[in-house]
């Protein structure tokens, strides 16, 4: 059963996500976000800094003394998505071709009231809450810049939760393992030597070689992967010529690569650019080949995941808690945590279809929407994950 200290904050979020909903803002460009929470953690006497410079961190110290010192940290993303809000409720989006269409106003709502009581428990935990409102997951940014900031040095535990449009209000996964895949960019340019279309033994066309590439290149995955691995490389952009009849000088082709497994994700970069490399040798043609990791595959640690649900299922029936939900391939920049301390990524059901069928809308399309009483389980479980987890209140196989 849901504490009541946290259903006295029900129309706290409500109020805030509303708000965060009708002001959506762009990735690394949430200003206004950032100074709502800003404002709220001053009226919670919470001490706060910037993170790059829409990021929001703040920390709470717990006034029992304790032998040692534990931190956890606590992250909710707060972007928003470059689409149109579709829906019709008096909190649609007031921003022309902008909305929070993969529920991260919920989160930071849920978050600001997980602080508010957290705040309020000070005096009942040791050691240190650390809170991030986390600018640009989006755009797999914002992470990184935490980390890079050092704000995981001294961090021993990390717990986020995203809302679900494909679980039901009232239930949560907590899964273990791999849970969404790497987010990776490749860039393959193609230096050829343009002629005219009528003399095409002159040149060497970018444009054919480039083509041949994107073919060569699903025998990554055909030929080059095991079956029992799973990897994506999609060439979703080309771009190349200047006019119809002027072999292409240059190609440029934009894809992405999506893995579970950390060595398949390097073995599977490394023959994109051997392919690219060898197929444009064959033609005469050279190559650039850009890479960039943007997100690390989120793999949750199996023993958090035995914490957080020793804690939810206080909290809520165990037929409610998911073990085995199925993996995606999308990405998370949340990983990037877990890179520097164990921790785990949850996913809160939010869909009540009898009550609003929109809450059963995928991600990224204009009639997402989430049963906001659903968001008070997701703050319990913040909170009381926070509240075990620093007291030493639960059987923590790490130490």
């Amino acid at each position: 059963m849901l504490k009541d200290y946290i259903l006295k904050e029900k129309d706290y979020i409500i109020e805030k996500r509303r708000w965060l909903h009708r002001h959506p803002e762009l990735s690394m460009k949430e200003f206004e976000t950032a100074a709502l929470i800003e404002k709220e953690l001053d009226s919670f006497g919470i001490p706060h800094e910037r993170v790059g410079e829409t990021g929001v961190h703040a920390w709470i110290d717990g006034k029992l003394p304790a032998e040692g010192h534990r931190c956890i940290a606590l992250r909710s993303d707060i972007d928003a998505l470059p689409m149109q809000d579709l829906t019709d409720n008096a909190y649609t989006s007031e921003v022309d071709g902008v909305c929070h269409a993969c529920g991260h106003d919920g989160h930071t709502a849920t978050l600001l009231a997980a602080a508010k009581v957290l705040k309020e428990k000070e005096a009942e935990f040791s050691g240190r809450v650390k809170l991030f409102f986390q600018q640009g997951e989006e755009v797999c940014g914002g992470g990184r810049l935490f980390v890079e900031a050092g704000l995981m040095d001294d961090v021993d535990r990390v717990y986020g939760a995203h809302v679900s449009p494909y679980i039901d209000a009232g239930c949560i996964s907590l899964t273990p393992g791999p849970v969404n895949a790497c987010s990776d960019h490749f860039r393959i340019i193609v230096h050829g030597r343009s002629s005219h279309a009528a003399t095409p033994e002159l040149g060497i066309d970018a444009l054919y070689i480039a083509s041949q590439i994107v073919v060569n290149l699903q025998s990554v995955v055909a030929r080059s992967t095991s079956p029992l691995d799973t990897v994506v490389v999609g060439v979703g952009r080309m771009e190349s010529g200047t006019a119809y009849n002027i072999v292409a000088e240059t190609a440029t082709l934009d894809g992405t690569v999506r893995a579970f497994d950390p060595a398949s994700r390097e073995h599977t970069a490394e023959r994109i650019r051997e392919i690219a490399k060898g197929t444009a040798a064959m033609y005469g043609a050279e190559t650039e080949f850009i890479y960039e990791r943007h997100a690390d595959p989120l793999i949750n640690d199996p023993s958090v995941v035995d914490e957080v649900t020793q804690v939810t299922e206080h909290l809520i029936p165990t037929d409610h808690i998911i073990h085995d939900m199925k993996k995606s391939l999308s990405a998370d920049d949340f990983a990037a945590y877990l890179t520097k301390a164990p921790g785990m990524y949850g996913y809160v059901g939010t869909r009540s279809i009898k009550k609003d069928p929109e809450t059963g809308t995928p991600y990224h399309n204009g009639h997402f929407n989430i049963d906001e009483e659903a968001l008070l389980l997701s703050c319990n479980v913040y909170v009381d994950y926070a509240l075990a987890y620093l007291n030493n209140d639960i059987n923590d196989s790490l130490g």
